[in-house]
C-alpha cells in the first residue's frame, strides 16, 4: 500500500504526543500539582474522579501503555516488514478499537456522569480516534 508509510509515521506521531499528555498527567497527579486546563474546565474534578480508575490502574498510566504500546509496534511495521504479520496487525488493531471505545465511553463519563470537561482528556480520546481511522486505513 502507498499509504502504509506515511500513516505509520502518522500513528507514530499522535500515539508520541498521546504518550506526553498522559506522561504530564501522571506527573502532576503524582506532585499534587494542579492540572490546569487549556479551555477553562475542570481537569481536577475529571482526573481525580472515582472513574480515573480502572481495574485500579490510573487511567493515564494506562494511556501510557497503550500509546508506548501503539507507537512501538507501529514503528516496528515501518521498519521492519517481516513483523507485519497477520496475528501481530491483528492484536495492534484490536488494542485501537478497544482504546477508541473506552475514550468514547470516558468522554460520555465527562458529559452525562461528571458533567465537568478535562480539555487534555478530550485530546487523548481525539488521538485515540485518529489511531483507530489511521489502523483502519492500513487494513
Amino acid at each position: 500500500m502507498l499509504l502504509a508509510a506515511p500513516l505509520h509515521l502518522l500513528i507514530i506521531l499522535v500515539a508520541a504526543g498521546g504518550f506526553l499528555i498522559a506522561s504530564h498527567i501522571r506527573r502532576k497527579k503524582l506532585k499534587n500539582e494542579a492540572l490546569v486546563c487549556p479551555l477553562n474546565s475542570n481537569c481536577e474534578a475529571v482526573i481525580h474522579s472515582q472513574y480515573s480508575r480502572f481495574l485500579g490502574l490510573p487511567l493515564e498510566l494506562l494511556g501510557m501503555i497503550y500509546y508506548a504500546f501503539t507507537a512501538f509496534n507501529h514503528l516496528l511495521f515501518l521498519i521492519l516488514p517481516a513483523f507485519n504479520s497477520g496475528e501481530i496487525v491483528a492484536v495492534v488493531m484490536a488494542m485501537s478499537v478497544m482504546a477508541a471505545l473506552f475514550s468514547f465511553y470516558l468522554t460520555y463519563i465527562q458529559a452525562a456522569k461528571l458533567r465537568e470537561w478535562c480539555t487534555w482528556c478530550l485530546i487523548s480520546a481525539l488521538f485515540c480516534s485518529i489511531i483507530f481511522l489511521a489502523s483502519l486505513a492500513l487494513l
